[in-house]
């Protein structure tokens, strides 16, 4: 029996939504336009999140800050997402995902535009300021994009969906550091060296002017973001809220944040997923983060122009591997494709660590491409735990809170480089991290395998 079709208000907009919404918050169908206009979303946290690798090399020379201290720019980014999830998924619950949206892409715009006051009162605290109000927009952005994605279409085809939009986001990636490169870093030699050969006076004036040259990226993302806000305003989104009906037939579409915590609290598989989660954002962001840095650092003769190269490439492996991913999760199963990723990602990490060469980075290279499907399948599964669909704004909410490991692991990350003076034994926390999920997929392979194995029985009894 087909899903019961509901009447639920569609936002305002002059583009047309032609999908029905289903008892369960999901759709008839994908409605194309909507879904492509959701997808182009996810490259704009991509390019801000990329322009961070880029700030923490430039920053790190021109405020002269320890490996641990350069790691507050993601701490600062990452702490926005932590702190604005929750009350962003209220604004969802309150009105709608693109409401949450369009506010999202009012707070990245402010943000950006402060990089404008920022860069003429040269002090790392306010740019970190504008880095945080960036992230309020940010977190907006992927509490409502993330769970959006998975909904805004049949079930069945949730997990494909999240994952396609987030094959977008390594376009935004490669976008934000190519902005990098050639707007903020310089040609000839690396930053600290032509900073060691100055004056006092010298130094000063060159680090004013490397500062100035920072805003120049977010000038670029103004301009898209503005056009993306207008065209997202003008649209008619579905609403993708579920209906709720008890056994008495009344309505509950409410549940209060106490009785959300309390279900969510008691949901084992949605605490593993928010652990798993924690720890894969924070080893992606460490990875990226340490990427130019470990160039730089076993190769003298680079610049940061140049060794910026590699974030590039790294971006590219990124979208290859989830690209790859999508197809092979189609033709095998999909919990034995990532348990492969996950032992060829701590491998190619022993690799990182264990050659003092510059093989070592294009092995994080690799490893960027083994990152590929992760994210979006523990998202995925995570907001899939949730059977009780009154608290998945606040769940999804929640598992973005889960980001706040880019706050942390970086910055475990740069303390072992400070206290063991070596970039590349700084990667083991990456291994551990790794590690833990190699183990979350292995579990859900074990979980998986006994149902194979009894369809299969039960199929040749028939």
């Amino acid at each position: 029996m087909s899903a019961q079709v509901v009447t639920r208000p569609k936002s305002i907009g002059v583009i047309r939504d032609p999908s029905r919404q289903l008892a369960d918050g999901y759709l008839d169908r994908t409605p194309l336009f909507q879904y492509v206009l959701l997808s182009i979303c996810f490259p704009m946290w991509g390019a801000a999140a990329a322009l961070n690798d880029i700030l923490i090399t430039q920053f790190k020379s021109v405020f002269t800050l320890s490996d641990f201290a350069s790691a507050f720019v993601q701490s600062a980014f990452y702490g926005g997402y932590f702190v604005l999830a929750i009350p962003a998924s209220r604004v969802i619950r309150r009105w709608s995902y693109k409401t949450g949206i369009l506010t999202g892409l009012t707070f990245y715009i402010i943000g950006c535009t402060m990089f404008f006051p920022a860069s003429r009162v040269a002090t790392y605290s306010v740019f970190l300021a504008a880095l945080f109000a960036i992230a309020v927009g940010l977190s907006f952005l992927e509490t409502s994009c993330n769970t959006y994605s998975s909904m805004v279409g049949p079930k069945r085809l949730a997990t494909l969906r999240l994952n396609i939009s987030q094959t977008f986001y390594p376009l935004g990636s490669i976008a934000g550091i190519l902005l990098g490169k050639y707007l903020i870093f310089t040609e000839g030699q690396s930053l600290d060296k032509q900073l060691s050969g100055l004056s006092a006076e010298e130094q000063h004036q060159l680090a004013e002017q490397m500062l100035l040259r920072t805003l120049q990226p977010y000038r670029f993302l103004i301009v898209v973001l503005l056009a993306l806000l207008l065209v997202i305003a003008l649209t008619q989104m579905p609403s993708c809220k579920p209906q709720h009906v008890s056994d008495t037939g009344v309505n509950q579409d409410r549940a209060t944040i106490l009785q959300t915590l309390s279900y969510l609290a008691h949901n084992g598989r949605f605490r593993q997923g928010i652990v798993t989660q924690f720890l894969y954002v924070g080893m992606q962001t460490a990875v990226w983060s340490f990427t130019i840095r470990l160039a730089l650092t076993l190769d003298d003769s680079l610049n940061e122009r140049t060794a910026s190269n590699y974030m590039v490439w790294a971006y590219a492996a990124f979208f290859i591997g989830k690209f790859t991913a999508n197809l092979l999760m189609t033709r095998f199963n999909e919990d034995l494709v990532l348990v492969g990723y996950a032992i060829a990602g701590v491998l190619t990490l022993v690799y990182v660590i264990a050659v003092p060469n510059i093989t070592a980075v294009y092995a994080a290279i690799l490893v960027s491409g083994l990152f590929g499907p992760c994210w979006a399948t523990i998202y995925a599964r995570t907001l899939d735990s949730i059977e009780d669909k009154r608290h998945t704004e606040t769940g999804g909410a929640i598992i973005v809170m889960s980001i706040i490991g880019g706050a942390v692991i970086p910055a475990v990350q740069g303390l072992i480089s400070d206290l063991t003076g070596s970039m590349q034994l700084s990667f083991v926390v990456n291994i551990v991290c790794f590690g833990a999920v190699l183990l979350y997929f292995a579990a859900a392979y074990r979980r998986s395998t006994p149902r194979r194995s009894s369809t299969t029985i039960s199929d040749k009894a028939d």
